[in-house]
């Protein structure tokens, strides 16, 4: 009889943290809660590299810059194909609020990619002090 007496002050606890979880985020400010957000929303062939459309939010003050880097998939190690790109932090609007940013992609030397090439993309923040976040990956044809 006591291990169930325990169970079910177990599962009564574990429902109350659950409710009050629930209610702070749903009484916490939309705006903290949408800030320092990416989202990949098309990669595309540009000569004479790639394009990358990002939806992004950040905080105001932030200090960021916007990352994406690209990578040809089914290539071996000597074969490699990657691209890179950067928003400064001066490009980039951080109200919290969502924007749309073009991000263009420099192939590094030896690099190539055409039509039809399957590429993993990810973009993310990069700090002053080199840490990364907010990291989002998507695999998609050109």
């Amino acid at each position: 009889m006591t291990s169930s007496r325990f169970a079910r002050r177990l599962a009564g606890a574990a429902a109350a943290a659950l409710v009050i979880g629930a209610g702070a985020l749903a009484t916490a400010p939309s705006a903290a809660a949408k800030a320092n957000l990416l989202a990949i929303d098309k990669v595309a062939l540009h000569e004479p590299g790639l394009q990358v459309d990002v939806t992004y939010s950040c905080d105001p003050g932030m200090n960021h810059q916007l990352v994406a880097n690209a990578a040809k998939l089914g290539t071996s190690a000597h074969d490699e194909s990657v691209a890179a790109g950067t928003i400064k932090v001066g490009k980039l609007v951080c109200d919290y609020n969502s924007h749309a940013v073009r991000v263009p992609l420099r192939t590094a030397v030896g690099s190539h990619f055409a039509k039809g090439d399957r590429v993993k993309v990810t973009v993310f923040y990069f700090d002053d002090e080199g840490f990364s976040y907010a990291r989002q990956e998507t695999v998609a044809g050109l």
